[in-house]
């Protein structure tokens, strides 16, 4: 018999979301014979005690006795139980230097440390996330906030919407004039913000057609790499060039900012890649952009403005370009940002239903049966108190 316990989130500020919903539990208990299931109480959950009780699931407050625990954030050192198998977003893999106790703590206790940011395939593409609902919000707070900039419309902030589905009909009380939308990237966020802006009806246009027409409508444009980078050496695109060395490129973002009145930017970015645009490009006045919504949210990363992450209950500050200083968020002279760095707590009920959907689907048939493709291991930060093969190069961080 396996035994899986759902952890309450331990870190602050505390988090909403769940691994698995409370049908969700349900669901796995029977589909995997061999499971028992617990959950640990939490008067914080965007699912509530009485929920997962009603659902059948058995609330314990010491899963101790459990062979797997799952959670969401980092669980404090001090909570951490030895010989276990978790799985959570540790933020290690990059050596995050808050995070080096705990990398070394799992290390110490014998954890093997299962993160969901490297469960990946057979080519190292991840398989689970919250990435659509980081764009879905982002892209939803980008509107929010051109909305309250020019005092063209209020809607209620997604984390007070109970799911997606009342954050979409919020959309109602929007009336956008004739501005240009700008949504970089192609991978799950920028998935999630196209969806968004499908429900505002905003027409779809070409890179093309965003820098030569002019349109009566609300209109947006998709941009891939390829649209805003070029070779340094004027040679053709090529896009593992561009992957492995970024920094043989330069930006030619430039040819869309005098066009563009909002930009929601879910692109990727390597630290040796170009910028999107200078805090020089900022202040010319052919720079039109007036509320950047960076889903992407690097701290001093591809977005100039982007100098300190926003928070749910405070999200939007200003950015004097004239100055390079923080101003009111929605002064004349500023540009508005938004760059909160957990947008999918918005709507935690939501992203905990996908992201569960993706565990039970993708994950848990190699974690309970068998893992034929390795799946496990290649997720596996450290394990009987050494560091896997893969993750070796954090040998000095976790010393």
């Amino acid at each position: 018999m396996t035994r899986i316990g759902i952890l309450r989130e331990g870190k602050m500020p505390r988090d909403k979301r769940v691994p698995f919903t409370p049908e969700q539990c349900k669901a796995i208990v029977s589909q995997f014979k061999n499971v028992e299931l617990f959950v640990q109480p939490s008067d914080w959950r965007s699912y509530t005690n009485a929920e997962y009780q009603a659902a059948g699931v058995q609330m314990k407050e010491d899963i101790s006795h459990c062979d797997i625990l799952m959670g969401i954030k980092e669980v404090p050192v001090k909570d951490l139980i030895p010989g276990k198998k978790y799985l959570f977003f540790s933020h290690t893999v990059k050596k995050q230097p808050h995070n080096r106790t705990l990398m070394q703590a799992m290390l110490e206790k014998n954890i093997q440390m299962i993160d969901y940011e490297c469960l990946t395939d057979a080519t190292f593409n991840r398989i689970i996330g919250f990435g659509h609902y980081a764009g879905l919000v982002g892209a939803y707070n980008g509107i929010l906030g051109y909305g309250k900039k020019y005092n063209l419309f209020e809607l209620k902030p997604a984390n007070l919407c109970h799911d997606k589905q009342e954050m979409k009909e919020e959309f109602r009380k929007v009336r956008l004039p004739n501005i240009k939308v700008i949504v970089t990237g192609n991978g799950r966020v920028a998935n999630g913000a196209i969806e968004l802006l499908g429900a505002l009806h905003l027409r779809r246009i070409t890179p093309f057609e965003f820098s030569n027409y002019s349109y009566r409508e609300a209109t947006y444009s998709q941009l891939h790499s390829p649209n805003y980078n070029e070779t340094k050496d004027g040679s053709a695109w090529d896009t593992n060039r561009f992957y492995t060395h970024p920094e043989e490129f330069r930006s030619t973002f430039g040819k869309y900012t005098k066009h563009c009145d909002l930009l929601i930017h879910c692109s990727f970015w390597n630290p040796k890649a170009p910028k999107l645009f200078s805090k020089e490009d900022m202040r010319s006045p052919e720079f039109r952009i007036s509320v950047i919504a960076d889903v992407t949210c690097d701290m001093n990363g591809s977005i100039p403005s982007t100098t300190r992450p926003s928070v749910i209950t405070d999200p939007f500050y200003g950015y004097n370009p004239n100055t390079e200083k923080e101003g009111s968020a929605f002064s004349n002279d500023t540009i508005t940002v938004m760059a909160i760095d957990n947008l999918p707590c918005e709507l935690p009920r939501d992203a905990s239903e996908d992201f569960g959907k993706e565990l039970i689907e993708k994950v848990l048939p190699a974690l309970l049966v068998k893992d034929e493709d390795n799946l496990i291991d290649r997720a596996s930060i450290c394990k009987d108190g050494k560091l896997m093969p893969r993750f070796e190069y954090l040998a000095d961080y976790a010393s």
